[in-house]
């Protein structure tokens, strides 16, 4: 149930950030304003978990630089290129392009770790871009700026890969709660810097509503998930919430439709069935 929840609210942020984007936010201003809000949060469960445990013990034999490298990596930047891949492309390309980030992982495992590359993992290859390339070649032909947004998500699917492959050994000494938490505080930090270092705030002009959807993608879509995710991953293990996190696509898709109004063809049905056929050979194991 865990991963399940944590698996929708996590859909639905592709949903809040096109809404965002239809009130007049850009890509800068919604990372910014989501960070914002997020970082009290954060903060405030780095408290208890300093004054309710013996926190600084348990950092002690961790090395804190990495854990800021990977906060930059895997939310900073990931979010960025994401972000800025969703003004070109619609939620339901995008939500596609993202869930390659397993390929990713597979394959920087096999040249940092020495993890071979199987057949399998050919076949996953073959299938799953061949599922992106219909969906891609159907919305180009409507959106000639199309190529840039998939460039830029698969950047940001493969930036998260190296935060999940790099993460792990780190979850395991001080735990996944702690670990978020710090990540995302890091996160937060480093998107405000950016914006306030590159960007005039006086000139950032938000509406109610778009006040709205950015205070919904803040709370539901990036702190409660990444707190449900990380709980879900520690009880029923990686592979088991790997294989709940193949709802995503299809609950951001169908929601796209009902919602955005995007289109849904036959086109869009192939590429959904190869991506999610794809990536299923690749976590499901016999």
């Amino acid at each position: 149930m865990l991963a399940f929840l944590g698996t929708f609210l996590f859909a639905l942020k592709s949903i809040f950030i096109k809404l965002a984007y239809a009130e007049g936010l850009n890509s800068d201003t919604v990372l910014m304003l989501r960070m914002a809000i997020s970082l009290p949060i954060y903060l405030g469960i780095l408290g208890y978990l300093f004054y309710r445990k013996n926190t600084f013990k348990a950092l002690a034999g961790v090395n804190f630089l990495s854990i800021v490298g990977l906060g930059f990596i895997g939310y900073f930047l990931a979010s960025l290129l994401d972000l800025k891949g969703l003004e070109y492309i619609s939620a339901s390309l995008e939500r596609l392009t993202l869930f390659t980030y397993p390929i990713f992982t597979a394959i920087l495992g096999a040249l940092f770790f020495a993890t071979p590359i199987t057949k399998r993992i050919i076949v996953v290859l073959l299938a799953t871009y061949l599922g992106l390339w219909i969906m891609f070649d159907q919305e180009n032909s409507i959106n000639g700026n199309t190529q840039v947004g998939v460039s830029l998500v698969l950047l940001s699917a493969l930036s998260y890969a190296f935060y999940v492959l790099f993460s792990q050994k780190i979850i395991s000494k001080i735990g996944s709660v702690l670990f978020t938490a710090i990540a995302m505080s890091v996160s937060s930090v480093f998107v405000l810097f950016f914006y306030f270092l590159l960007f005039d705030i006086s000139q950032v002009s938000v509406s109610d509503s778009a006040w709205m959807w950015v205070l919904l993608l803040a709370i539901f879509s990036t702190v409660i998930p990444s707190f449900l995710i990380s709980e879900a991953i520690r009880r029923i293990s990686p592979l088991q919430t790997s294989i709940m996190g193949m709802l995503g696509p299809v609950i951001t898709i169908i929601l796209a439709i009902l919602l955005l109004s995007e289109p849904f063809g036959i086109h869009q049905l192939v590429g959904i069935g190869l991506v999610v056929m794809g990536v299923g050979i690749l976590v499901f194991k016999r």
